[in-house]
Protein backbone atom coordinates (compact mmCIF):
# COMPACT_ATOMS: atom_id res chain seq x y z
CA UNK A 1 0.00 0.00 0.00
CA UNK A 2 2.26 2.16 0.80
CA UNK A 3 4.90 1.87 -2.21
CA UNK A 4 7.63 3.98 -3.67
CA UNK A 5 5.40 6.53 -6.23
CA UNK A 6 5.92 9.65 -4.91
CA UNK A 7 2.02 11.22 -3.56
CA UNK A 8 0.98 14.20 -1.66
CA UNK A 9 -1.89 15.24 -0.27
CA UNK A 10 -3.40 17.77 2.34
CA UNK A 11 -4.22 17.47 6.10
CA UNK A 12 -7.78 17.91 7.33
CA UNK A 13 -9.91 16.73 10.06
CA UNK A 14 -13.62 16.06 8.56
CA UNK A 15 -14.90 18.20 11.64
CA UNK A 16 -13.32 21.72 9.46
CA UNK A 17 -15.14 20.62 6.52
CA UNK A 18 -17.86 23.65 6.00
CA UNK A 19 -21.50 22.76 6.41
CA UNK A 20 -24.80 24.48 7.84
CA UNK A 21 -25.08 22.50 11.20
CA UNK A 22 -22.46 23.56 13.03
CA UNK A 23 -19.70 21.16 12.72
CA UNK A 24 -18.06 19.71 9.56
CA UNK A 25 -19.40 16.74 8.30
CA UNK A 26 -19.89 13.53 6.08
CA UNK A 27 -22.46 15.52 3.60
CA UNK A 28 -21.95 17.56 0.28
CA UNK A 29 -18.66 18.98 1.86
CA UNK A 30 -16.85 15.79 2.31
CA UNK A 31 -17.52 15.22 -1.42
CA UNK A 32 -16.53 18.27 -2.55
CA UNK A 33 -13.71 18.60 -0.93
CA UNK A 34 -12.54 15.41 -2.20
CA UNK A 35 -13.26 17.15 -5.94
CA UNK A 36 -11.03 19.64 -4.65
CA UNK A 37 -8.39 17.09 -4.20
CA UNK A 38 -9.05 15.56 -7.97
CA UNK A 39 -8.77 18.60 -9.17
CA UNK A 40 -5.85 19.49 -7.42
CA UNK A 41 -4.05 16.31 -9.08
CA UNK A 42 -3.81 15.27 -4.54
CA UNK A 43 -3.90 11.54 -4.17
CA UNK A 44 -4.10 11.23 -0.32
CA UNK A 45 -6.59 12.75 2.38
CA UNK A 46 -5.31 12.34 6.08
CA UNK A 47 -7.43 12.90 8.85
CA UNK A 48 -8.04 12.59 12.45
CA UNK A 49 -8.55 9.87 14.38
CA UNK A 50 -12.35 9.20 13.82
CA UNK A 51 -13.97 7.99 17.51
CA UNK A 52 -16.30 9.33 19.60
CA UNK A 53 -15.03 12.24 21.23
CA UNK A 54 -15.56 13.16 25.32
CA UNK A 55 -14.43 16.14 27.15
CA UNK A 56 -11.96 18.18 25.47
CA UNK A 57 -13.33 17.72 21.86
CA UNK A 58 -10.14 15.93 21.34
CA UNK A 59 -9.75 12.98 18.64
CA UNK A 60 -7.17 11.83 20.46
CA UNK A 61 -9.58 11.23 23.27
CA UNK A 62 -12.17 9.02 22.78
CA UNK A 63 -14.90 6.82 24.48
CA UNK A 64 -13.73 3.85 22.26
CA UNK A 65 -11.22 2.82 19.73
CA UNK A 66 -13.64 1.92 17.84
CA UNK A 67 -16.61 3.39 17.48
CA UNK A 68 -17.12 6.68 15.08
CA UNK A 69 -17.83 10.44 15.61
CA UNK A 70 -21.57 11.28 15.68
CA UNK A 71 -21.36 14.60 15.55
CA UNK A 72 -19.66 14.42 11.62
CA UNK A 73 -22.96 12.14 10.95
CA UNK A 74 -24.87 14.14 7.80
CA UNK A 75 -27.96 15.51 8.23
CA UNK A 76 -28.81 16.23 4.64
CA UNK A 77 -27.94 12.66 3.99
CA UNK A 78 -30.65 11.47 7.14
CA UNK A 79 -33.27 13.75 5.36
CA UNK A 80 -32.64 12.25 2.04
CA UNK A 81 -33.07 8.83 3.35
CA UNK A 82 -36.12 9.52 4.89
CA UNK A 83 -35.11 9.54 8.25
CA UNK A 84 -36.11 13.06 9.65
CA UNK A 85 -38.07 15.70 7.94
CA UNK A 86 -36.09 19.30 6.66
CA UNK A 87 -37.77 21.19 9.40
CA UNK A 88 -36.29 18.97 11.72
CA UNK A 89 -32.57 20.46 10.66
CA UNK A 90 -33.10 23.98 11.30
CA UNK A 91 -29.74 25.03 10.89
CA UNK A 92 -28.19 26.34 13.99
CA UNK A 93 -26.48 29.89 14.59
CA UNK A 94 -23.40 31.52 12.65
CA UNK A 95 -23.40 28.18 10.46
CA UNK A 96 -20.76 29.36 8.20
CA UNK A 97 -18.49 30.31 11.29
CA UNK A 98 -14.92 29.70 11.21
CA UNK A 99 -15.06 28.09 14.79
CA UNK A 100 -17.25 25.02 16.07
CA UNK A 101 -19.10 25.89 19.09
CA UNK A 102 -19.03 22.00 20.42
CA UNK A 103 -21.71 22.89 23.32
CA UNK A 104 -24.15 23.82 20.87
CA UNK A 105 -23.48 20.97 18.36
CA UNK A 106 -24.03 18.15 20.42
CA UNK A 107 -26.89 19.50 21.82
CA UNK A 108 -28.07 20.20 18.29
CA UNK A 109 -26.97 16.72 16.56
CA UNK A 110 -28.27 14.67 19.72
CA UNK A 111 -31.67 15.82 19.21
CA UNK A 112 -31.34 15.43 15.19
CA UNK A 113 -30.35 11.71 15.77
CA UNK A 114 -33.05 10.80 18.14
CA UNK A 115 -35.35 11.66 16.06
CA UNK A 116 -33.90 9.57 13.16
CA UNK A 117 -33.63 6.65 15.72
CA UNK A 118 -36.93 7.09 16.52
CA UNK A 119 -38.51 7.36 13.11
CA UNK A 120 -36.59 4.05 12.55
CA UNK A 121 -37.82 2.41 14.78
CA UNK A 122 -41.38 3.21 13.10
CA UNK A 123 -40.41 2.46 9.97
CA UNK A 124 -41.61 -0.31 7.76
CA UNK A 125 -38.01 -0.30 5.51
CA UNK A 126 -37.61 -3.79 5.97
CA UNK A 127 -34.08 -3.77 4.13
CA UNK A 128 -32.63 -0.55 6.39
CA UNK A 129 -33.99 -2.84 9.33
CA UNK A 130 -32.08 -5.71 8.26
CA UNK A 131 -28.58 -3.97 7.52
CA UNK A 132 -28.94 -2.66 10.86
CA UNK A 133 -29.03 -6.26 11.70
CA UNK A 134 -26.26 -7.14 10.12
CA UNK A 135 -24.13 -4.42 11.41
CA UNK A 136 -25.17 -5.20 14.62
CA UNK A 137 -23.74 -8.71 13.90
CA UNK A 138 -20.59 -8.18 12.36
CA UNK A 139 -19.48 -5.08 14.74
CA UNK A 140 -20.54 -7.08 18.03
CA UNK A 141 -17.10 -7.58 18.75
CA UNK A 142 -16.80 -4.10 20.45
CA UNK A 143 -20.54 -2.61 19.13
CA UNK A 144 -22.11 -4.88 22.30
CA UNK A 145 -19.29 -3.03 24.80
CA UNK A 146 -19.44 0.21 23.18
CA UNK A 147 -23.65 0.75 23.11
CA UNK A 148 -23.99 -0.30 26.95
CA UNK A 149 -21.00 1.73 28.25
CA UNK A 150 -22.56 4.56 26.43
CA UNK A 151 -26.10 3.92 27.64
CA UNK A 152 -24.86 3.86 30.99
CA UNK A 153 -23.05 7.28 30.69
CA UNK A 154 -25.92 8.99 30.34
CA UNK A 155 -28.25 6.95 32.78
CA UNK A 156 -24.91 8.34 35.47
CA UNK A 157 -25.42 11.44 34.11
CA UNK A 158 -21.95 11.73 32.09
CA UNK A 159 -19.95 10.41 35.22
CA UNK A 160 -16.72 8.27 34.52
CA UNK A 161 -17.27 4.40 34.84
CA UNK A 162 -15.71 3.83 38.70
CA UNK A 163 -18.11 6.48 39.78
CA UNK A 164 -20.98 3.97 38.17
CA UNK A 165 -23.42 1.50 40.93
CA UNK A 166 -20.63 -1.21 41.49
CA UNK A 167 -22.57 -3.85 39.65
CA UNK A 168 -22.20 -2.30 36.56
CA UNK A 169 -18.87 -0.52 36.94
CA UNK A 170 -17.13 -4.07 37.99
CA UNK A 171 -20.11 -6.46 36.25
CA UNK A 172 -20.99 -9.91 36.44
CA UNK A 173 -22.30 -11.95 33.62
CA UNK A 174 -25.77 -11.48 35.76
CA UNK A 175 -25.54 -8.02 36.40
CA UNK A 176 -24.47 -7.19 32.73
CA UNK A 177 -27.50 -8.78 31.46
CA UNK A 178 -30.10 -6.85 34.09
CA UNK A 179 -28.61 -3.63 32.77
CA UNK A 180 -28.92 -4.70 29.02
CA UNK A 181 -32.80 -5.11 29.39
CA UNK A 182 -33.16 -1.94 31.76
CA UNK A 183 -31.26 0.70 29.50
CA UNK A 184 -32.33 -1.66 25.77
CA UNK A 185 -33.43 1.31 23.89
CA UNK A 186 -30.75 3.49 24.69
CA UNK A 187 -28.05 0.37 23.96
CA UNK A 188 -29.83 0.49 20.59
CA UNK A 189 -29.92 4.15 19.83
CA UNK A 190 -25.94 4.38 20.20
CA UNK A 191 -25.97 0.66 17.91
CA UNK A 192 -28.08 2.97 15.53
CA UNK A 193 -25.82 6.21 15.18
CA UNK A 194 -22.84 4.15 14.58
CA UNK A 195 -24.76 1.93 11.85
CA UNK A 196 -25.26 5.57 10.53
CA UNK A 197 -21.81 6.60 10.85
CA UNK A 198 -20.45 3.64 9.59
CA UNK A 199 -22.67 3.75 6.51
CA UNK A 200 -22.19 7.46 5.56
CA UNK A 201 -18.57 6.90 6.30
CA UNK A 202 -18.08 4.01 3.86
CA UNK A 203 -19.89 6.23 0.74
CA UNK A 204 -16.78 8.88 1.26
CA UNK A 205 -14.50 6.32 1.55
CA UNK A 206 -15.37 4.48 -1.64
CA UNK A 207 -16.22 8.19 -3.62
CA UNK A 208 -12.36 8.79 -2.23
CA UNK A 209 -10.99 5.81 -3.49
CA UNK A 210 -13.16 5.50 -6.59
CA UNK A 211 -11.40 9.11 -7.46
CA UNK A 212 -8.19 7.89 -7.05
CA UNK A 213 -7.74 9.23 -3.80
CA UNK A 214 -6.22 7.26 -0.51
CA UNK A 215 -7.44 8.21 3.05
CA UNK A 216 -4.50 8.34 6.00
CA UNK A 217 -6.28 7.66 9.56
CA UNK A 218 -5.12 7.88 12.58
CA UNK A 219 -4.24 5.50 16.10
CA UNK A 220 -3.57 7.14 19.37
CA UNK A 221 -1.01 4.66 20.86
CA UNK A 222 -3.19 4.88 23.79
CA UNK A 223 -6.61 4.91 24.39
CA UNK A 224 -9.12 6.65 27.11
CA UNK A 225 -9.31 5.88 30.86
CA UNK A 226 -13.21 6.76 30.17
CA UNK A 227 -13.60 4.66 27.77
CA UNK A 228 -15.55 1.52 26.77
CA UNK A 229 -12.19 -0.54 26.18
CA UNK A 230 -10.99 0.20 29.38
CA UNK A 231 -14.43 -0.65 31.14
CA UNK A 232 -14.42 -3.57 29.54
CA UNK A 233 -11.44 -5.29 29.35
CA UNK A 234 -10.34 -4.16 32.51
CA UNK A 235 -7.10 -6.93 32.51
CA UNK A 236 -5.27 -5.53 29.58
CA UNK A 237 -5.08 -2.06 31.80
CA UNK A 238 -2.83 -1.39 34.55
CA UNK A 239 -5.37 -1.02 37.28
CA UNK A 240 -6.14 -0.91 40.84
CA UNK A 241 -8.72 -3.27 42.47
CA UNK A 242 -11.16 -0.32 42.40
CA UNK A 243 -10.55 0.10 38.67
CA UNK A 244 -8.61 3.55 38.44
CA UNK A 245 -4.89 3.52 36.57
CA UNK A 246 -2.11 2.56 39.28
CA UNK A 247 0.40 4.70 36.31
CA UNK A 248 -0.57 7.12 33.67
CA UNK A 249 1.14 8.17 30.12
CA UNK A 250 3.38 11.23 29.53
CA UNK A 251 6.70 11.80 27.93
CA UNK A 252 9.35 13.26 30.12
CA UNK A 253 10.62 16.73 30.67
CA UNK A 254 12.50 18.07 27.94
CA UNK A 255 13.69 21.65 26.76
CA UNK A 256 10.42 23.29 25.70
CA UNK A 257 8.70 21.52 28.93
CA UNK A 258 10.71 21.03 32.13
CA UNK A 259 7.63 19.36 33.95
CA UNK A 260 7.05 17.04 30.94
CA UNK A 261 3.93 16.34 29.61
CA UNK A 262 1.08 14.44 31.65
CA UNK A 263 -1.15 12.67 29.11
CA UNK A 264 -2.80 10.62 32.13
CA UNK A 265 -4.12 7.68 30.01
CA UNK A 266 -3.94 3.99 31.57
CA UNK A 267 -0.51 2.22 30.60
CA UNK A 268 -1.43 -1.35 29.17
CA UNK A 269 -0.51 -4.23 30.67
CA UNK A 270 1.71 -5.59 27.97
CA UNK A 271 1.89 -9.27 29.89
CA UNK A 272 -1.70 -9.67 29.34
CA UNK A 273 -1.90 -8.62 26.18
CA UNK A 274 0.93 -11.23 25.33
CA UNK A 275 -0.83 -13.67 26.76
CA UNK A 276 -3.65 -13.42 24.03
CA UNK A 277 -1.65 -12.96 21.36
CA UNK A 278 -2.28 -9.24 21.10
CA UNK A 279 -6.25 -10.28 20.15
CA UNK A 280 -7.29 -6.47 21.33
CA UNK A 281 -4.52 -4.78 19.35
CA UNK A 282 -4.70 -6.61 16.38
CA UNK A 283 -8.94 -6.07 16.08
CA UNK A 284 -7.57 -2.32 16.32
CA UNK A 285 -5.48 -2.21 13.80
CA UNK A 286 -7.60 -4.38 11.43
CA UNK A 287 -10.90 -2.10 12.51
CA UNK A 288 -8.93 1.04 11.46
CA UNK A 289 -7.90 -0.17 8.58
CA UNK A 290 -11.54 -1.16 7.26
CA UNK A 291 -11.86 2.81 7.26
CA UNK A 292 -8.86 4.47 5.72
CA UNK A 293 -6.05 3.10 3.89
CA UNK A 294 -2.99 3.66 5.78
CA UNK A 295 -2.70 4.32 9.61
CA UNK A 296 -0.58 7.03 11.18
CA UNK A 297 0.28 6.02 14.76
CA UNK A 298 0.68 8.57 17.33
CA UNK A 299 3.70 8.20 19.69
CA UNK A 300 5.22 5.52 17.54
CA UNK A 301 8.16 5.14 20.13
CA UNK A 302 5.71 4.21 22.79
CA UNK A 303 5.97 0.43 21.45
CA UNK A 304 9.42 0.36 21.87
CA UNK A 305 9.78 2.08 25.78
CA UNK A 306 7.32 4.14 27.14
CA UNK A 307 6.99 6.73 30.03
CA UNK A 308 5.60 5.39 33.18
CA UNK A 309 4.22 7.71 35.48
CA UNK A 310 2.39 7.30 39.14
CA UNK A 311 -1.48 7.90 39.12
CA UNK A 312 -1.67 11.23 40.99
CA UNK A 313 1.50 12.67 40.24
CA UNK A 314 0.77 16.40 38.82
CA UNK A 315 3.44 16.44 36.76
CA UNK A 316 5.32 14.16 34.34
CA UNK A 317 8.65 14.32 36.15
CA UNK A 318 8.73 11.41 38.52
CA UNK A 319 8.74 9.16 35.91
CA UNK A 320 10.30 5.85 34.67
CA UNK A 321 11.03 4.13 31.51
CA UNK A 322 9.69 1.15 30.76
CA UNK A 323 10.02 -1.51 27.41
CA UNK A 324 7.36 -1.95 24.78
CA UNK A 325 6.09 -5.33 23.06
CA UNK A 326 8.81 -3.74 20.50
CA UNK A 327 8.93 -6.67 17.74
CA UNK A 328 6.71 -8.74 19.04
CA UNK A 329 3.79 -6.79 18.34
CA UNK A 330 4.05 -6.02 14.99
CA UNK A 331 5.17 -9.82 13.82
CA UNK A 332 1.87 -10.93 15.19
CA UNK A 333 -0.01 -7.52 13.26
CA UNK A 334 1.98 -9.49 9.89
CA UNK A 335 0.67 -12.77 11.04
CA UNK A 336 -2.67 -11.89 10.96
CA UNK A 337 -2.73 -8.89 8.68
CA UNK A 338 0.01 -9.56 5.94
CA UNK A 339 3.42 -8.49 5.47
CA UNK A 340 2.79 -5.47 3.86
CA UNK A 341 1.76 -2.83 6.83
CA UNK A 342 0.45 0.51 5.83
CA UNK A 343 1.66 1.93 8.83
CA UNK A 344 3.11 5.34 9.46
CA UNK A 345 5.37 5.65 12.16
CA UNK A 346 5.08 9.14 14.30
CA UNK A 347 8.36 8.97 15.51
CA UNK A 348 8.68 12.90 16.80
CA UNK A 349 9.71 13.35 20.20
CA UNK A 350 12.68 11.50 22.18
CA UNK A 351 13.76 8.98 19.17
CA UNK A 352 16.62 6.28 20.20
CA UNK A 353 18.59 3.95 18.27
CA UNK A 354 16.56 1.22 19.24
CA UNK A 355 13.45 3.17 18.26
CA UNK A 356 14.58 3.90 14.78
CA UNK A 357 15.62 0.41 14.19
CA UNK A 358 12.16 -1.09 15.28
CA UNK A 359 10.58 1.42 12.63
CA UNK A 360 13.34 0.66 9.76
CA UNK A 361 13.20 -3.41 10.76
CA UNK A 362 9.33 -2.96 9.45
CA UNK A 363 10.43 -0.37 6.82
CA UNK A 364 7.49 1.82 8.40
CA UNK A 365 7.83 5.45 7.17
CA UNK A 366 8.92 7.77 10.09
CA UNK A 367 7.73 11.95 9.73
CA UNK A 368 9.80 14.82 8.80
CA UNK A 369 8.47 18.29 10.01
CA UNK A 370 9.63 21.14 8.19
CA UNK A 371 9.04 23.62 10.87
CA UNK A 372 11.49 21.84 12.87
CA UNK A 373 13.62 22.26 10.59
CA UNK A 374 14.81 25.55 11.57
CA UNK A 375 14.01 25.74 15.19
CA UNK A 376 17.48 25.56 15.94
CA UNK A 377 20.43 27.20 13.80
CA UNK A 378 22.36 23.74 13.13
CA UNK A 379 22.05 21.57 10.38
CA UNK A 380 19.23 19.16 11.43
CA UNK A 381 17.51 15.86 10.66
CA UNK A 382 14.18 18.12 9.25
CA UNK A 383 15.94 19.70 6.74
CA UNK A 384 15.08 18.29 3.23
CA UNK A 385 18.37 17.87 2.36
CA UNK A 386 18.86 15.23 5.30
CA UNK A 387 15.45 13.41 4.18
CA UNK A 388 15.48 9.33 3.18
CA UNK A 389 12.93 8.71 0.72
CA UNK A 390 11.02 6.25 2.97
CA UNK A 391 9.45 9.16 5.27
CA UNK A 392 6.59 11.96 4.79
CA UNK A 393 7.17 14.84 4.66
CA UNK A 394 4.73 17.87 6.30
CA UNK A 395 4.62 21.06 6.52
CA UNK A 396 3.52 20.92 9.90
CA UNK A 397 0.84 19.11 11.67
CA UNK A 398 -2.36 19.02 13.98
CA UNK A 399 -0.21 20.26 16.37
CA UNK A 400 2.25 23.17 14.97
CA UNK A 401 0.97 26.70 14.27
CA UNK A 402 -0.09 27.26 10.62
CA UNK A 403 3.26 28.08 8.87
CA UNK A 404 2.00 31.85 8.64
CA UNK A 405 1.21 31.67 11.88
CA UNK A 406 4.77 30.31 13.05
CA UNK A 407 7.11 32.03 10.57
CA UNK A 408 5.35 35.57 11.91
CA UNK A 409 6.09 34.55 15.34
CA UNK A 410 9.50 33.35 14.79
CA UNK A 411 12.40 35.25 15.82
CA UNK A 412 14.64 37.37 13.45
CA UNK A 413 17.78 34.60 13.10
CA UNK A 414 15.00 31.64 12.46
CA UNK A 415 13.27 33.91 9.63
CA UNK A 416 16.75 34.50 8.37
CA UNK A 417 17.82 30.89 8.32
CA UNK A 418 14.26 30.10 6.30
CA UNK A 419 14.45 33.08 4.06
CA UNK A 420 18.18 31.90 2.98
CA UNK A 421 17.33 28.15 2.97
CA UNK A 422 14.36 28.78 0.88
CA UNK A 423 16.06 31.82 -1.25
CA UNK A 424 12.92 33.48 -0.57
CA UNK A 425 11.84 36.90 0.64
CA UNK A 426 9.51 35.58 3.02
CA UNK A 427 6.09 36.87 1.71
CA UNK A 428 4.48 33.88 0.82
CA UNK A 429 5.70 31.86 2.99
CA UNK A 430 3.51 29.29 2.82
CA UNK A 431 3.66 28.58 -0.21
CA UNK A 432 7.52 28.12 0.11
CA UNK A 433 6.96 25.40 2.52
CA UNK A 434 4.71 23.67 0.23
CA UNK A 435 7.34 23.93 -2.28
CA UNK A 436 9.46 22.33 -0.09
CA UNK A 437 7.78 19.78 0.83
CA UNK A 438 6.29 18.95 -2.55
CA UNK A 439 10.54 19.01 -3.96
CA UNK A 440 11.74 17.24 -1.50
CA UNK A 441 12.73 13.26 -1.26
CA UNK A 442 10.21 11.94 0.84
CA UNK A 443 7.50 9.41 -0.77
CA UNK A 444 4.91 11.92 0.77
CA UNK A 445 3.90 15.28 0.90
CA UNK A 446 1.23 16.60 3.18
CA UNK A 447 0.51 19.82 4.12
CA UNK A 448 -2.62 21.04 6.62
CA UNK A 449 -5.40 22.79 4.56
CA UNK A 450 -4.69 25.96 6.64
CA UNK A 451 -1.22 26.06 4.80
CA UNK A 452 -2.71 25.82 1.38
CA UNK A 453 -4.90 28.50 2.49
CA UNK A 454 -2.44 30.74 3.30
CA UNK A 455 -4.04 31.29 6.79
CA UNK A 456 -2.49 32.71 10.06
CA UNK A 457 -2.62 31.47 13.68
CA UNK A 458 -6.19 31.86 13.73
CA UNK A 459 -6.66 28.65 12.04
CA UNK A 460 -4.33 26.62 14.46
CA UNK A 461 -6.16 23.13 14.83
CA UNK A 462 -4.26 22.39 18.44
CA UNK A 463 -2.28 24.19 20.89
CA UNK A 464 -0.54 21.10 22.86
CA UNK A 465 -1.19 21.61 26.35
CA UNK A 466 -4.03 23.53 26.50
CA UNK A 467 -7.19 22.41 27.01
CA UNK A 468 -9.43 25.75 25.45
CA UNK A 469 -10.16 26.71 22.09
CA UNK A 470 -8.88 23.75 20.32
CA UNK A 471 -10.34 21.19 17.35
CA UNK A 472 -12.42 24.28 16.66
CA UNK A 473 -11.18 25.51 12.82
CA UNK A 474 -13.17 25.06 9.83
CA UNK A 475 -13.46 26.50 6.74
CA UNK A 476 -16.16 27.22 4.08
CA UNK A 477 -16.77 26.40 0.64
CA UNK A 478 -16.17 30.04 -0.98
CA UNK A 479 -12.23 29.32 0.37
CA UNK A 480 -10.97 26.72 -2.04
CA UNK A 481 -11.16 28.69 -5.99
CA UNK A 482 -9.91 26.75 -9.21
CA UNK A 483 -6.83 29.39 -8.84
CA UNK A 484 -5.67 27.80 -5.85
CA UNK A 485 -6.22 24.40 -7.42
CA UNK A 486 -4.71 25.50 -10.52
CA UNK A 487 -1.58 26.16 -8.55
CA UNK A 488 -1.52 23.36 -6.21
CA UNK A 489 -1.86 20.89 -9.30
CA UNK A 490 1.09 22.86 -10.64
CA UNK A 491 3.73 22.31 -8.10
CA UNK A 492 2.15 18.56 -7.82
CA UNK A 493 3.18 18.05 -11.70
CA UNK A 494 6.33 20.05 -11.52
CA UNK A 495 7.76 17.56 -8.68
CA UNK A 496 7.07 14.29 -10.15
CA UNK A 497 4.09 13.39 -7.37
CA UNK A 498 0.85 13.27 -10.22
Amino acid sequence: MINNKRLSGILLHPTSLPSKYGIGDLGSGAYDFIDFLVKSNQKLWQVLPLGHTGFGDSPYQSFSSFAGQPLIISPEILIEAGLIDPEDTKPIHAHQSHNIDYGSVINYKFSILKKAYDNFLKTNDNSLYNDWLTFCNDEKYWLDDYSLFMACKDYFDGRMWPCWDSEIAHPSKGSILVWINKLSYDIDFYKFIQFIFYEQWNKVKKYANEHGILIIGDIPIFTSFDSSDVWADKELFLLDSKGYPTHVAGVPPDYFSPTGQLWGNPLYHWDNHRKTSYRWWISRLAHTLKLVDIVRIDHFRGFESYWSIPYGNETAIKGTWKKGPNKELFNAFINALGTELPIIAEDLGIITDEVKKLRDDFNLPGMKILQFAFEDLEDNDFLPHNYGSNSICYSGTHDNDTTVGWYNKADRMKQDKVRRYMNTDGRNISWDFIRACYGSVSKMAIVPLQDILSLDSHARMNIPGSSMGNWQWRYTSDMLTDDIADRLREITKLYGRD
